[in-house]
């Protein structure tokens, strides 16, 4: 340590003023003009290098070109974006941030691409430094909302608030570590949760590991927080990827983990317990030998798990995976050729296909109907390495299950029973009061096919790619197989599955494939929302009724303008109508059907647009009156400008609320700019949307928005950090089966009127009497969106592909019935958010 009572030697000198450098003065000037230049001549890359030089070598310009330099970054990243130079796009974010590293809307762009490619975990850390900065960044905040339900899913606060679970793996793990287990190991950490149990049961050793860097933040600071930093170790990786004594000093005898989701394996459990059985944990016990010392041998909690299934209907499930209809909005769909979802099993791997998709079965709209008893379909032992290593090898195994009840083959449902030891168990089923949701194997091919009572339903169950795979491929009916893969009309049954012979079995599996690969071939896939759309016959017949009104009145409208005028040529009298629908839409095909119309479409998939080129040819839409949009568009962003020099349009439709629930971002900067190219006369559809909604009391939404109580869980203290990631609106709500109770009537919260803008407003204060005493928890909310005066959809009807969301309030707010609530309602940025408090009654003199 310096002698701090010794004296300077020398007196403080003046610094000196920096020796002013002509050259360097000229350069900077010289730059910072040219990059003016090239920002008015938009030329953006050549503008970004110039600022880029001028400030660095001249800092003390950074206010004043701030915003220039911001508007050229954007700029530029937008060309390098539409281009895909990518690498180069995080290049210049990078250089702008080392110039600006406390500039929030940069932060804010920039986590805005990162979203866009897929780095949720570095979007969310760009989006939570933005709001340090400025908490009032409107555009981060709604930034941080969204990818906080990618990062943080809701399912996390729901195993958190389930106290049953939480007892059962701290039971099981406490019982472990008290007969032996002493080093442990919890893979998928989480929170952090069980590792901590493991620390708290006496484990002399315990690590963790995480793969998301959200997580993984989040887990070292719960560890702080609850003083066990020190004793256990978390690294940010996959347990695939670690390695003794590189990672962890030594094996392990007990590892604790629950990387499995609603199909058990979907996670890589089995892959991450082979790994760790040969690599991280100490050999397994052998034989019943009681004796052995558990400190000596390794074990796994869960210790395996037996999955069960049934057969069901449900018109919810069939609605969003296969096409239910015939006609839509005037067009006959029949040349539509075959139509999947995403999501379809086959014994065989198909990347570009999910075995499987997920619902909560009691959450069901409309329920669904069992129609067989449930049965097992496998049974797993996660302590026996060799049965994990043999998954995927196993035949494929056929169960044959008696029909219990009459109706349409929709489905398989999937669910589980986890073993966590000999003693204590975990269900994932639909009657259970559990955290989980259960796995769902569409049908697709029965097209309709009607089982019945006394019918045996054959399911194939394996293991291909340590995923577990179940499909319906037979039925037997009075003796008779009848082959659901092959599409065979159920009243020819064929010849009777005993009285085959080897050479006609042959024959009938080589007749399945032949009939497999052309259906493989031919398919056009769309996501479930889209197919659910499909299959709504009240959207398109609304849109196709509102857009035959508007073309029957443009068209009278072109009449009286040159009455008496000669004969006009096609192209010349036709309107434009361009539909900006995100993903699969047939609106536009709907328009070009009514005549005189030329349509554009933005599909985009190549398969998807031979959809359409298939339905016009078939209702006789002349092939040049549907026209894709995007095919001749160089950059998506520019998707709204006029259809030609000479033309306006006449309708623009735009795609207003997403799946979720929520408001397109962005929508009223588009509808503003879709103002602009209507022609007189002409319509954005929809014109309006008023926000609807209702005050209800619901344990269910506070269960899964944050962690509820002021006890800690387990005695560890979890909720504040895991808190963070709560966000206000909860989005893929299913109004009609949530448990909640009413307590009022529906109100209007808000108007978008994306026609007038002098309309518009962005808050808006709402009074709404409260029909029934309880705590208001949250307010669901839904959208009438108005096509044209007469005509609307809802997003609540029973047959719309949208969901609904709520905003959950902070604190609830106790009512009484007749009291009066004044709700504040503010749209940012497409971002609907709303407080509530009871309205003061009125005193004796205001009565």
């Amino acid at each position: 340590m310096p002698n701090a009572s010794a004296r300077p030697k020398h007196g403080r000198r003046t610094r000196r003023r920096r020796r002013e450098d002509p050259a360097r003065n000229e350069l900077v000037s010289s730059s910072l003009e040219s990059a003016q230049q090239c920002l008015f001549n938009q030329d953006y890359g050549t503008a970004f290098v110039h600022y880029l030089l001028v400030l660095n070598l001249a800092p003390m310009f950074k206010d004043f070109a701030r915003e220039s330099f911001r508007f050229t970054l954007f700029k530029w990243t937008e060309e390098l974006d539409s281009v895909g130079r990518i690498q180069e796009l995080f290049d210049c974010y990078e250089q702008a941030l080392e110039l600006f590293p406390a500039d929030e809307v940069i932060l804010n762009s920039m986590g805005e691409h990162l979203f866009r490619m897929g780095f949720r975990d570095e979007a969310a850390g760009h989006f939570h430094k933005a709001l340090k900065l400025r908490p009032d960044y409107p555009e981060a905040r709604e930034n941080f909302y969204r990818v906080a339900n990618w990062l943080v899913e809701r399912w996390h606060f729901l195993m958190l608030n389930d106290h049953g679970r939480n007892r059962k793996y701290q039971q099981a793990i406490q019982k472990a570590v008290q007969s032996g287990c002493n080093t442990v190991l919890d893979i998928g950490t989480g929170t952090g949760i069980l590792g901590m149990c493991a620390k708290k049961a006496g484990a002399a050793e315990v690590y963790a590991c995480e793969l998301s860097k959200t997580m993984y933040e989040l887990a070292c600071e719960v560890l702080t927080a609850n003083k066990m930093d020190d004793s256990i170790k978390i690294v940010h990786m996959k347990s695939l990827e670690m390695e003794v004594p590189k990672d962890i000093p030594q094996k392990v005898s007990l590892v604790v983990t629950e990387t499995v989701d609603a199909g058990l394996f979907g996670e890589g459990i089995i892959e991450s317990l082979i790994h760790a059985w040969h690599h991280l944990l100490l050999p397994p016990q052998r034989g019943e030998n009681e004796f052995q010392d558990q400190s000596a041998t390794g074990r796994v909690i869960p210790a395996g798990a037996t999955v069960f299934g049934m057969a069901l209907e449900s018109l919810e499930i069939r609605r969003h995976h296969r096409l239910c209809v015939s006609e839509v909005g005037s067009l006959s769909i029949s040349a539509a050729g075959e139509l999947r979802s995403p999501v379809s099993c086959s014994p065989e791997p198909d990347e570009s296909m999910e075995p499987y998709t997920t619902e909560r079965l009691s959450r069901l709209p409309g329920g669904y109907k069992a129609l067989t008893e449930p049965f097992t379909a496998l049974n797993i032992d996660f302590n026996n390495v060799q049965e994990l290593e043999g998954l995927s090898s196993r035949e494929v195994q056929r169960i044959r299950l008696p029909v219990t009840q009459g109706g349409e083959l929709d489905a398989l449902a999937v669910w589980f029973q986890l073993h966590l030891d000999e003693d204590s168990s975990l269900s994932t089923g639909p009657e259970e009061d559990t955290c989980w949701e259960q796995a769902i194997y569409p049908v697709h091919s029965t097209k309709g096919f009607v089982l019945k009572p006394q019918d045996e339903l054959v399911v194939e169950v394996s293991c291909r790619d340590a995923f577990l795979r179940l499909c319906s491929v037979a039925v037997l009916r009075d003796g008779h197989e009848i082959c659901l893969d092959t599409l065979q009309d159920p009243q020819n049954t064929g010849d009777p599955v005993s009285n085959q012979t080897p050479e006609a079995e042959l024959c009938t599996a080589l007749a399945c494939l032949q009939t497999e690969q052309n259906q493989t071939k031919d398919f056009c896939m769309l996501e479930c929302s889209e197919m659910a759309l499909l299959n709504n016959q009240e959207y398109h017949q609304s849109f196709s009724s509102a857009l035959s009104k508007l073309i029957s009145q443009m068209k009278v409208k072109c009449q009286n303008k040159e009455p008496g005028s000669g004969v006009q040529s096609d192209s010349a009298d036709l309107l434009f109508v361009l539909d900006v629908s995100e993903g699969f839409s047939l609106l536009s095909l709907i328009a070009a059907s009514h005549g005189h119309v030329k349509a554009f479409s933005s599909v985009e998939k190549v398969k998807q647009q031979e959809v359409l080129k298939r339905l016009a040819q078939s209702n006789n839409v002349p092939k040049q009156h549907l026209e894709f949009w995007l095919n001749n568009m160089e950059d998506e962003q520019g998707m709204l400008k006029r259809p030609s020099r000479e033309k306006l349009w006449s309708a623009i439709i735009l795609d207003c609320v997403e799946t979720c629930g929520l408001i397109r971002q962005k929508l009223m900067e588009k509808a503003s700019l879709a103002r602009c190219l209507l022609e007189d006369g002409g319509s954005i559809f929809p014109a309006k949307i008023v926000v609807q909604g209702i005050l209800v009391e619901s344990d269910t939404l506070l269960l899964e928005s944050a962690v509820q109580g002021q006890e800690a869980t387990l005695g560890f203290n979890i909720a504040p950090f895991i808190n963070q990631f709560t966000v206000p609106v909860h989005v893929f709500l299913d109004f009609s089966t949530l448990e909640c109770r009413h307590l009022s009537e529906f109100v209007e919260l808000f108007v978008l009127d994306l026609m007038e803008s002098t309309a518009n407003y962005t808050n808006r204060e709402v009074k709404v009497q409260a029909t029934s005493a309880g705590r208001v928890t949250a307010i669901p909310f839904w959208y009438q969106i108005h096509l044209d005066q007469e005509i609307s959809v809802s997003t609540l009807s029973q047959n719309s592909h949208w969901k609904q969301a709520a905003v959950v309030l902070q604190q609830p707010l106790r009512v009484q019935a007749g009291d009066w609530v004044r709700l504040a309602v503010k749209l940012q940025k497409s971002a609907i958010s709303i407080s509530a408090h009871i309205e003061n009654p009125p005193g004796p003199m205001e009565q």
